[in-house]
């Protein structure tokens, strides 16, 4: 069980953990061995994660969710195969974390009477500077 938080946790079989060969710093060793991890996880099937968290999840993951609703994480940044592992499903829960987090709702305010009051003096100013710029009367000679 991966936890996410206390409502949400997610099977280890929804997620599914491909390695293949990185790009990058490993020597040698970078052709031999695939450190590389490709993480998959079905949004859209995904029966652990409540349905609100599940469409803040599709909008957070942007280009990394693809078509059929899988949620795609690339972890190459480290030289062993099980630090990219456990990154990729770290980078997963504080995915998960933030979508779970719900949004807090816009309150309408308005400008204070002083706000109002200082936005149109600035624009008066500027104004006044600007209709001083236009064409100065040639002296009289």
């Amino acid at each position: 069980m991966i936890h996410i938080t206390r409502a949400i946790a997610i099977h280890e079989s929804e997620v599914k953990l491909e390695f293949v060969r990185a790009s990058g710093p490993g020597g040698q060793n970078v052709n031999k061995v695939a450190t590389a991890v490709q993480l998959r996880f079905d949004v859209a099937a995904s029966s652990s994660l409540p349905e609100a968290v599940r469409k803040r999840l599709a909008r957070l993951a942007g280009r990394r969710l693809s078509a059929e609703g899988v949620l795609i994480i690339e972890a190459r940044r480290f030289r062993t195969q099980e630090r990219n592992r456990q990154d990729a499903t770290d980078r997963l829960v504080k995915l998960i974390r933030q979508a779970a987090r719900k949004p807090v709702p816009r309150r309408k305010t308005r400008p204070t009477a002083a706000s109002n009051r200082r936005r149109l003096e600035a624009k008066r100013q500027r104004s006044e500077t600007k209709r001083r710029r236009l064409d100065v009367p040639p002296p009289d000679n």
